[in-house]
């Protein structure tokens, strides 16, 4: 079996994709539905400007990251594939959640894979330097630019990103799906 590198988004993929949205609807008073999130920039959905975005997750951003639920299956699997392969955490949250990030991943007992709090939500350097062979994410401009630089992508199946259909994108809708796909790409 071949040792991959994986790397792996946190918001979104590890966690529900929709378990903000009581902080968000909260802060912004709104009653945003997961239905409702037809767009992965929050801005976007909220009717708010970046600036608003950002005093939100300033002001929010710690309790919200702490109290963030994991996905079914994710962590018996991550568990497994960090038996297996190389695991690194890969996430868009500013360097000053980092602290927030490592005590969650302990809070979920999660492995302590290493974590990239890149600030951004450009992620293809990080992946070309972490030799990435799949990608495991939610945002479809993630998934895309991932793609179109030759990295293979496990979408993690959402509202928000129904419209990218592409190569070396594969739309997954469990983490049992992920754990499949990454042992047929181990095998070969």
């Amino acid at each position: 079996m071949k040792r991959l590198n994986i790397c792996v988004d946190i918001d979104g993929t590890i966690t529900d994709p929709y378990c903000y949205l009581e902080y968000f609807n909260s802060y912004f008073d709104k009653k945003i539905k997961p239905t409702d999130f037809s767009h992965h920039r929050l801005d976007i959905v909220y009717e708010v400007t970046r600036d608003e975005m950002t005093r939100f997750y300033m002001e929010e951003g710690r309790r919200m990251h702490l109290e963030a639920t994991v996905q079914p299956d994710a962590r018996e699997i991550l568990w497994e594939m960090y038996k297996n392969h190389n695991i690194y955490f890969v996430t868009a949250r500013y360097k000053e959640m980092e602290g927030t990030t490592l005590e969650w991943i302990q809070l979920n007992q999660l492995p302590p894979a290493r974590l990239y709090s890149l600030g951004s939500h450009y992620k293809v350097d990080a992946a070309k330097e972490l030799c990435c062979d799949v990608f495991l994410e939610d945002n479809p401009e993630n998934a895309q630019q991932l793609a179109e630089n030759g990295i293979n992508v496990l979408l993690v199946d959402t509202n928000y990103n129904q419209e990218l259909q592409m190569n070396r994108v594969t739309r997954v809708h469990s983490w049992n799906e992920i754990k499949g796909l990454v042992d047929m790409m181990a095998e070969r």
